[in-house]
């Protein structure tokens, strides 16, 4: 593969992914029931906020969530100034943006079962990906925020559809 002219890439991994909530106490607690551990909320203010997300006079509360022997951490954000703008279509699989979290499971039936249990609502049933084995099924998180179960046969590649 041609590098671009610019060098190599420094990236190392994907550090965190965020996601803008209206009730961080309430997004916090769905997100717990997928096995997730949080961190005390803290605040967010002043002009450094500000000038990195490119809004005025941000006043915001923030939690990072991750999941046990996992880097990656999903930052839950609830912005009190300027407040959340919720777009009421969010919840389609087919809006323009990061459209979904995939957690990978060992059972998926058994997690959606347990999932469901406690509150989960699932878009539909458990499907098997023809092309790979995958079986996966969506449901619905924090704010509407698709959130992706996958188990993946052994010995299969981890391809996505």
């Amino acid at each position: 593969m041609q590098l671009p002219e610019h060098g190599e890439p420094m990236i190392e991994s994907i550090d965190h992914l965020n996601i803008v909530v209206r009730n961080l106490e309430t997004a916090i607690t769905e997100l717990k029931r997928f096995g997730f551990t949080a961190t005390a909320p803290a605040e967010l203010s002043g002009p450094w906020i500000s000038a990195v997300v490119g809004l005025d006079n941000v006043v915001a509360r923030y939690s990072a969530l991750r999941l046990p022997g996992d880097r990656v951490t999903i930052e839950l954000i609830e912005y009190g100034n300027p407040p959340v703008e919720t777009d009421p279509r969010l919840d389609r699989p087919n809006r323009q943006g990061l459209r979904h979290l995939a957690l990978a499971v060992r059972d998926i039936d058994a997690e959606v079962e347990r999932l469901t249990a406690a509150g989960t609502r699932f878009i539909g049933p458990v499907q098997t990906y023809p092309a790979t084995g995958k079986r996966l099924a969506y449901c619905h998180g924090p704010d509407g925020v698709i959130i992706e179960l996958a188990e993946y046969l052994p010995g299969r590649p981890d391809e996505t559809p």
